[in-house]
């Protein structure tokens, strides 16, 4: 253990400048956790509901504005991310991000001092487009801030960086829903007690505009636009190292070689090329299928309306249910740190999804389970077992689905097409983060325990397409992971999965060590060589250590590289 420690804290140091530029852009995703948190909480106050007359609103219409007010932000998002591509690859990653702070402030500004002046009909359309507007601009950030962070992170802990993403998500959360559970007991009712939250949304966005003014830009914008000295002078930086260093230079040679060819791509070409080939296809649709999936862990669903979903198991009074959603947000943030700092780059993406995506389906389907037996029976001790339940969902999300989908959708994707493929995975994201807060009151109110049931499978069938078709993606260095996808997925998926070789019989895939080699001969190699090597692997390992050997192997040669 303490070998263990003095090697992180080594690292830590040495990898200082990158953990400062990681932290610096993922306040960003504070930004969007906050957001996410905070509304659920704020539409839950009496004063608020006063305040723009919807106490008087029967059921179904104060499910239908929970619904509108929640996912007008997502609508925003989408177009947001949607744009991301076309803008970050024509003006580099750094500015857009900058401009999507901006934007953010001004929703936010906006949203804070809707209503004052104007009747409670126009100032709910004031709120109505202030947080559409807020929304562009935090689909703006999630859209760039994974792709930055990716192309400018170590190898070593890019997992680690990236994954710090989610822990903002969950940072923001917990402030979002700890000031929400405030408000409602220091504040006396009145405009100042929903206005409040929404004030304090801004002081990440400040922030996060404040810090990434002093991160340089991508190495990998830079060399696709024939910049290289400032590619080499932000390489140097992220490493710290000199420009000249040998892992700088080879770092650069790398990067420009991947990009031969492809320099300056337009948004159309780019769109297009995402389907020049097998391989290339597989890698593009991946960040998107996972980030499809994350949404329909049912996360969201809790996320926004935690306070709705306590009522429902018996908790009654508004404090008392921010007190329980402020609970959540805090074992979330916990686990999320933990996880980053000692599971992440240990167990691997794939495990991570596997092991956490089954524990999170079955606490859904005990929730479910338990709602569907117990229907308005207050509170029971099942009820705590329920609760308790919800907690080990955040739990269990956040050691896999919660951040993983972005490491690897970020990791997966073609470093020419990453802005294109991260921004439609955002707007993906933001597509169904839109369809989960409409129908999620809908669904509530309509088949009550059977939300919990369609989230609880919906995990397991996400288990399914991991454990088959994604391959690990743990220590390789980006411009190596096309190899994983060139040939032999599913075997090469199966040999990393927990207890796949049960399915794989002799086969085995042909290593990264050996793909790179077969890459690095002459065109008019022989095909035979191919299946040469194939056998060889499969002779020298029949009971598949061969593949993780190779792997150390691969990580030994492609020390030198940076990222």
């Amino acid at each position: 253990m303490a070998t263990t420690l003095k090697k992180e804290l080594k690292e830590i140091i040495q990898y200082r400048n990158a953990y400062f530029l990681a932290f610096s852009a993922t306040t960003g995703y504070v930004c969007f956790g906050w957001d996410i948190g905070l509304i659920g909480g704020v539409i839950a106050l009496p004063s608020f509901q006063e305040y723009f007359g919807l106490l008087s609103e029967s059921a179904s219409a104060q499910a239908s504005f929970d619904g509108n007010i929640v996912s007008v932000l997502q609508a925003g998002g989408f177009f947001g991310a949607l744009s991301s591509s076309y803008f970050s690859s024509r003006f580099g990653r750094k500015p857009v991000m900058l401009a999507s702070a901006i934007i953010y402030l001004v929703g936010s500004i906006i949203q804070s001092t809707a209503g004052i002046g104007m009747s409670s009909n126009v100032g709910l359309k004031i709120l109505y487009f202030s947080r559409f507007l807020g929304g562009v601009g935090v689909g703006l950030m999630a859209a760039l801030v994974p792709s930055y962070v990716a192309e400018c992170s170590p190898r070593a802990i890019r997992g680690r960086c990236t994954g710090s993403i989610e822990v903002a998500v969950g940072l923001g959360n917990m402030l979002a829903f700890w000031v929400n559970y405030s408000v409602s007991l220091n504040i006396s009712p009145g405009q100042m007690q929903w206005r409040l939250p929404i004030i304090s949304q801004m002081v990440p966005g400040v922030l996060f505009l404040f810090l990434m003014l002093f991160q340089p830009e991508s190495p990998r914008w830079l060399v696709e636009r024939g910049r290289y000295d400032e590619a080499a002078a932000a390489l140097a930086y992220i490493a710290r190292k000199d420009p000249d260093d040998d892992a700088v230079v080879l770092t650069l040679r790398e990067i420009r070689a991947d990009f031969v060819g492809k320099h300056n791509l337009p948004l159309l070409a780019q769109f297009r090329k995402m389907g020049e080939s097998r391989a290339i296809a597989l890698r593009c649709i991946i960040p998107s299928i996972a980030t499809f999936f994350q949404q329909w862990s049912g996360t969201n669903a809790i996320n926004y309306y935690a306070p709705q979903i306590f009522a429902s198991l018996g908790i009654t009074g508004t404090s008392q249910t921010l007190f329980a959603t402020g609970i959540y947000g805090v074992v979330k943030f916990v686990v999320t740190c933990l996880t980053l700092a000692f599971v992440i780059e240990r167990w691997g993406r794939k495990r991570t999804l596997i092991y956490g995506g089954i524990a999170q389906g079955l606490m859904m389907l005990w929730i479910g389970g338990y709602s569907g037996a117990h229907p308005n029976q207050g509170v029971v001790a099942g009820t705590y077992v329920s609760i308790v339940a919800i907690y080990l969902f955040g739990v269990f999300f956040c050691l896999g689905w919660g951040f993983t989908p972005l490491v690897l959708g970020s990791e997966v994707a073609p470093g020419h097409l990453r802005t294109a493929v991260m921004s439609l995975a955002s707007a993906t994201t933001w597509l169904f983060t839109y369809v989960i807060a409409q129908i999620t009151p809908i669904m509530l109110d309509r088949i009550t325990y059977g939300t919990y049931l369609v989230f609880g499978v919906a995990s397991f069938i996400m288990v399914a397409w991991v454990y088959v078709f994604i391959p690990e993606t743990t220590g390789y260095p980006l411009e190596d992971i096309k190899y994983l996808f060139e040939k032999d997925i599913i075997i090469r998926s199966l040999e990393d999965a927990p207890g796949g070789w049960i399915f794989l019989g002799r086969r085995r895939a042909v290593s990264v060590e050996e793909l790179k080699a077969i890459d690095a001969l002459p065109t008019h190699s022989p095909k035979e060589v191919l299946e040469e090597l194939k056998t060889r692997s499969e002779e020298e390992s029949p009971s598949g250590q061969n593949h993780s050997r190779s792997r150390k192997n691969s990580e030994k040669w492609e020390d030198p590289l940076i990222i």
